[in-house]
């Protein structure tokens, strides 16, 4: 499951065309620091907030049985985009 995170987390700073030295401005730690976690990391939960709120996301627990349903929902809004486009924030 770290993993599966730590891929997202990657994965979400790529598209967004961030550097891992970027997140340095974005969160408050080095680019080692970041480099370090983003790799083999095991972030605390308050890392983890700080990450999120730099990737522009939410950290969130979503129950299981509800997983594919959330991932349905983004897959759809992601395909509804235009490139460049930003989903507007509540």
């Amino acid at each position: 499951m770290t993993d599966r995170l730590l891929q997202q987390i990657k994965t979400r700073r790529k598209a967004l065309g961030l550097k891992q030295s970027d997140m340095m401005m974005r969160i408050g730690v080095s680019r080692q620091q970041y480099q370090r976690l983003e790799a083999k990391g095991n972030p605390q939960l308050d890392t983890l907030e700080l990450i999120a709120k730099g990737l522009s996301g939410e950290l969130m627990l979503v129950p299981q049985e509800k997983v594919r349903a959330v991932i349905a929902v983004l897959e759809s809004v992601e395909t509804e985009q235009k490139p460049g486009q930003t989903v507007p924030q509540e």
